[in-house]
């Protein structure tokens, strides 16, 4: 994004689309609670809608597609898209939310796994199929969240749900870490798309790094940095 593009004229209720590049362990709920509090007590847009299209997890960073005002009513929309990803995996070990929020649980052997076996697993895992979210994830079970049974030590059956992996493809391998690029639709889970792999391979594997590089036509290019977007909404309330 070039930073030197001003907001300075924007009427935020006729609608705004904001693609930010979302810091490490924030939660899109932050990135858009900063953002509604500066338009609401420094702008001057009381009660204005702002919601984000598509949730990343605090673990994760890239992507994250903000809409303000009348956009908000686009949020549907844009959800639907497909989205791009950069994952780094570490084999031979698994945890319990399948990515670096918990310690690893358990240790695989590593030596059988070569990259043939893995570009044969992530053939098997590309298409339309059914996907089962991990245990510690923010999916409802009777109105419960499914990490609140987890963190209590409850076991629950979490409906397993349709998603397409329309590509995979390995960007780097150094046993134990790999590296994939992966285009897929919305509600798939990159952290159990990890565990799969592991589990395709005879192993285990847990999602180290996560970074969403596009959703739909919107890129990690031509996002926000969130100080920068900052800047430039104080630069509105000065004018």
């Amino acid at each position: 994004m070039d930073n030197s593009q001003s907001l300075i004229g924007i009427d935020f209720r006729e609608g705004y689309i904001a693609v930010i590049d979302k810091p490490l362990e924030w939660t899109s709920t932050d990135v858009v609670r900063k953002i509604k509090f500066a338009l609401n007590n420094r702008l001057g847009y009381k009660k204005i809608k702002i919601g984000h299209a598509g949730t990343l997890d605090p673990l994760a960073t890239g992507v994250l597609i903000v809409c303000i005002g009348k956009a908000t009513k686009m949020v549907n929309a844009i959800q639907a898209e497909e989205k791009e990803y950069i994952a780094e995996l570490e084999l031979g070990a698994s945890t319990p939310s399948y990515d670096m929020e918990h310690p690893i649980d358990k240790r695989y052997p590593t030596e059988h796994i070569t990259r043939e076996m893995l570009e044969q697993t992530l053939r098997d895992l590309t298409g339309e199929r059914l996907q089962a979210p991990p245990i510690y994830s923010a999916k409802k079970v009777e109105g419960v969240r499914a990490y609140e049974f987890a963190r209590a030590g409850e076991e629950v059956e979490l409906k397993k749900a349709l998603i397409t992996i329309y590509e995979m493809e390995i960007l780097e391998w150094e046993k134990p870490l790999l590296k994939i690029r992966v285009r897929c639709s919305k509600g798939t889970y990159i952290r159990s798309l990890a565990h799969e792999i592991g589990e395709g391979v005879g192993s285990g594997a847990y999602l180290r790094s996560l970074r969403r590089t596009r959703s739909g036509g919107f890129t990690v290019e031509n996002g926000w940095q969130l100080e920068d977007f900052m800047k430039k909404l104080a630069e509105c309330e000065t004018k």
